[in-house]
C-alpha cells in the first residue's frame, strides 16, 4: 500500500513538472524573432460577436514571406476586432488590412528589442520552474505526511524525497536548456 502511494506521488510529480515544462516551451514559441510565425497571434481572444474566441479558430494563416503573415478570417465582419486585437496586444506590430485579410509585417528587431524579449523569455522561464519548485513542495509535503503517520518506513520516504528532487532538477534543466536555445534564436541576426 504505501509503495502505491509513493509511486502515485512520483507519478504525479513527474506528469506535473513535464507539463510545466511543455507550458513553458509553449510561450517560449510565442516570443517572436524576427521572423513571421502564427503561433504569435493564434492563441489571442478576439470578440466575436460578444464572445472570446481564439483568433485560430476564426481565421486561417500564412507566411508568404520570411517576414510577413497573412491572416485570412472566415467571417470578414471580425476584421475589425482582429486588427484591434493586434494593435492592443503586445507584440509592437501595425497591421494593414484591404478588407479581406490582414498582413502583418515583421520589422528586423534592433538590439535593445531582442535584449527585452529575453528578459521577457526569462520571466516566462522563472514562472515555469516556480510551477515546478511548488510541485516538488506538494510531493515532498506529501511524502513528509506519510512519514509523520508512520504509513512508510523512513529510508522508503528517504529515497523517494531524492527521488523528487532528482525529477526537479532534470525538469528545471530541461527549461534551462529551452532557454538559452530561445536566447540564441532571439540573438541571431
Amino acid at each position: 500500500m504505501s509503495d502505491e502511494m509513493i509511486e502515485l506521488i512520483l507519478e504525479d510529480a513527474e506528469e506535473s513538472m513535464t507539463g510545466a515544462v511543455a507550458h513553458a516551451k509553449q510561450q517560449f514559441s510565442g516570443v517572436r524573432t524576427g521572423r513571421a510565425t502564427p503561433v504569435l497571434v493564434e492563441k489571442m481572444t478576439i470578440d466575436y460577436h460578444g464572445a472570446p474566441v481564439p483568433l485560430q479558430q476564426i481565421a486561417s494563416f500564412s507566411v508568404p514571406e520570411a517576414r510577413m503573415l497573412v491572416i485570412t478570417p472566415f467571417d470578414k465582419t471580425v476584421i475589425d476586432a482582429i486588427e484591434r486585437a493586434i494593435r492592443e496586444s503586445d507584440l509592437g506590430l501595425s497591421p494593414s488590412t484591404d478588407g479581406v485579410v490582414i498582413r502583418l509585417g515583421f520589422p528586423p528587431l534592433t538590439e535593445e528589442r531582442r535584449r527585452d524579449l529575453i528578459k521577457v523569455v526569462r520571466s516566462m522561464a522563472e514562472d515555469g520552474r516556480i510551477a515546478i519548485r511548488n510541485t516538488r513542495r506538494s510531493a515532498r509535503s506529501d511524502l513528509d505526511k506519510m512519514k509523520k503517520d508512520g504509513d512508510a518506513p523512513e529510508d522508503t520516504i528517504d529515497r523517494a524525497e531524492k527521488a523528487v528532487d532528482g525529477l526537479t532538477q532534470k525538469h528545471e534543466a530541461e527549461i534551462d536548456a529551452a532557454v538559452s536555445a530561445k536566447e540564441e534564436e532571439l540573438l541571431e541576426v
